[in-house]
């Protein structure tokens, strides 16, 4: 399979490092202070069209293709984790479901606001009953004649406290599970949706995650995303969407940190020479660079499927597993290689350690993964076999 970027795509990849290196790198030890993504980073990222990776261009966006999303993630993911949760979250699963799965006139209401980063998304699934079991939902949807009347809560949800539109899932009808729930588009401003206390986390400081209540909120019929019923389906598939663009998230900031670490081994003198002349430092740094190879080449392989329109589920899987294991032992061992100074929070390798934590968390488990994984694998050996590859 050839992961050959277009010119275009690496033109732009190109201008998207230098913007990262030089516009918001040297800004994130501010960001990780203060809490906050400062406006100034803001604006210029919306100048930059980052809002706009995952929308098509005849709403503004900028028309990628996965693979073309990939690059430029794994570009925005060498720098402060929260700045790139914010924009993860919204062209990831806080948008795809409307560019995936909304009708024309959802498409020309929300999309091009969503691509100029003027109006910011969020994806509204996880309740406190439903994390990793994410059909056991309690938020209900009750239809009174043009409307719905949503009641219950979400938790862990990323980007709500500065949402402008969620992608909410909820129960339509109990007595039918997983097969019962809806998906719906709910703007900020819709009466009896409450923003609830902002979440102190240990790292992905700038991205600010929160409660979402619903207290007799009317949404609209025309506001059902997809079919009534489909919602348990449509959360899989924007999770699936997203899960490789996460990865090259993941991929950027372990190319970072094995980049940080190289540059330490030479420049570091102990016993009258450099670290990286000590084998272990070898070895460590060998063991990195293998990892982040191997990730690059699955993060890109199932970008490729998606734009070839393949099933993806058991690949989405695996490729969110591998990236986020990947980046916390690629963590680890910079830290290990920074020794005192990788510890300490004055320095970049403390941060990225501690960002790295909540990539096997977040968007599903590692353990999650291993589940759908081995789910997949048991239904190809039923059909006949298990497929290896393409």
């Amino acid at each position: 399979m050839n992961f050959e970027l277009s010119e275009d795509i690496q033109s732009l990849k190109e201008g998207i490092r230098d913007f990262i290196d030089h516009e918001v790198e040297p800004y994130a030890m501010e960001i990780e202070e203060m809490n906050e993504i400062p406006e100034r980073i803001m604006e210029k990222t919306k100048q930059m069209g980052l809002f706009a990776l995952s929308v098509p261009e005849e709403y503004g966006g900028l028309g990628l293709s996965m693979v073309g999303k990939c690059a430029i993630l794994e570009e925005i993911g060498r720098t402060h984790n929260g700045y790139t949760t914010v924009i993860g979250g919204h062209t990831g699963i806080g948008g795809v479901g409307i560019v995936e799965l909304g009708t024309e006139e959802q498409k020309s209401k929300y999309l091009p606001g969503m691509a100029s980063g003027e109006r910011i998304g969020a994806f509204a699934l996880t309740e406190p009953s439903a994390g990793s079991h994410a059909s056991n939902l309690k938020t209900t949807a009750i239809k009174k004649g043009d409307k719905y009347i949503l009641n219950g809560s979400k938790h862990y949800i990323t980007n709500a406290p500065i949402a402008d539109i969620f992608t909410v899932m909820a129960v339509t009808d109990p007595e039918r599970g997983a097969r019962g729930i809806t998906s719906f588009i709910v703007e900020k401003d819709t009466p009896g949706l409450v923003i609830g206390k902002i979440e102190q986390k240990m790292g992905l400081h700038g991205s600010h995650s929160s409660e979402v209540f619903f207290e007799g909120c009317e949404v609209p019929v025309d506001n059902v995303l997809g079919m009534e019923g489909e919602g348990y389906i449509n959360a899989l598939k924007i999770l699936a969407n997203g899960r490789a663009g996460m990865a090259a998230r993941n991929l950027g900031s372990a190319d970072k940190l094995l980049e940080m670490s190289i540059d330490y081994a030479h420049n570091r003198i102990q016993f009258g020479k450099p670290i990286m002349e000590q084998q272990i430092i070898q070895h460590y740094l060998a063991e990195m660079a293998v990892e982040v190879e191997a990730l690059r080449s699955m993060v890109y392989r199932v970008a490729t499927m998606v734009d070839q329109n393949k099933k993806v589920i058991k690949e989405a899987a695996m490729v969110k597993l591998l990236g986020s294991e990947t980046y916390n032992r690629v963590a680890d061992k910079a830290v290990q290689i920074h020794g005192g100074i990788g510890y300490i929070s004055e320095y970049p390798i403390e941060r990225f350690y501690r960002d790295a934590r909540i990539t096997r968390i977040y968007e599903g488990t590692s353990e999650i993964q291993k589940n759908i994984i081995a789910s997949q694998i048991q239904k190809e050996y039923k059909k006949g076999g298990v497929s290896v590859g393409l």
